[in-house]
């Protein structure tokens, strides 16, 4: 195995710090950038973009959601004249499937960036009950707010994001190659919530909000207005029974199947993971 120096972008966040580990499990350099790192980036401040990409072979993308398309282009260019021979697009189930303009864009960016590429296509993180405030912070104070109803969605481990971004990143097979990623399960918000109850004994009181007020929820305590409107969103989309599709793209990478939810709150809870 010949060892890969991989820019990182994203490289504290909940799939970037994935992504870093396991690259450094195997052997390779992992590039750990963002705001905060020590490998500055900011999507924002192209003067910190060449150093991030010197002596890169790889870079796994993670975009500014909020970010307008010109930077991205940008990047992308400045990574293949840098020398960069690959790319790995994080990008998003539902932004294809509700045909999100910047979502397409951005893929088609990285398709026309003439040096190897795969699409990550994941849904929700099954992380986001541990990581992500808007529901993590409910499950440790002991009541969460929803606004998907009944509706299911099959999280996705972020540990599988990682092992096939790593995989494009490190092995041959998967230039050209677009994976759309789900856990092997829809599951509800309560099922969900029941899950984690089990193991870890709390009691978790749920308590869904139409989605007007949902996101005024959001808005008030957690994101800016553009932010807690996709939320929303998305959440429309699992209320109408729209997301809960299974997709095999772990399988088609790894040649195994996506770890379960259960999975994912054993290892969560074990570690303290909700304190």
């Amino acid at each position: 195995m010949t060892a890969k120096t991989i820019l990182v972008l994203g490289g504290t966040g909940k799939t970037g710090r994935r992504v870093a580990a396991q690259l450094t499990e195997r052997g390779h350099t992992a590039r750990v950038a963002s705001r905060g790192a020590p490998t500055r980036f900011d999507w924002n401040d192209d003067t910190t973009w060449p150093a991030a990409l010197r002596g890169a072979d790889g870079v796994y993308v993670v975009p500014d959601d909020a970010g307008p398309l010109s930077h991205f282009e940008s990047f992308i260019s400045l990574a293949t004249r840098e020398g960069v021979r690959r790319l790995v697009l994080l990008s998003a189930r539902e932004g294809i499937e509700t045909s999100n303009p910047a979502v397409i864009s951005r893929e088609d960016t990285v398709r026309g960036s003439g040096v190897e590429w795969t699409l990550l296509r994941p849904v929700w993180f099954a992380q986001n009950f541990s990581e992500e405030p808007f529901l993590a912070e409910g499950v440790r104070e002991g009541e969460v707010r929803y606004g998907t109803e009944d509706g299911r969605h099959p999280f996705i481990d972020a540990e599988d994001i990682a092992a096939v971004a790593v995989a494009a990143l490190t092995e041959d097979g998967h230039a050209g190659r677009v994976y759309t990623m789900s856990g092997p399960r829809a599951l509800s918000i309560p099922e969900a919530l029941d899950t984690i109850a089990a193991a870890t004994g709390r009691t978790i009181r749920r308590v869904p909000l139409p989605l007007d007020e949902y996101e005024r929820h959001l808005t008030d305590r957690y994101y800016p207005a553009g932010a807690a409107r996709a939320v929303t969103g998305l959440s429309e989309l699992v209320r109408r029974h729209a997301d809960d599709h299974l997709s095999d793209g772990v399988r088609e990478a790894l040649g195994r199947e996506p770890r379960d939810f259960a999975d994912y709150v054993a290892t969560t809870a074990d570690a303290g993971g909700w304190g």
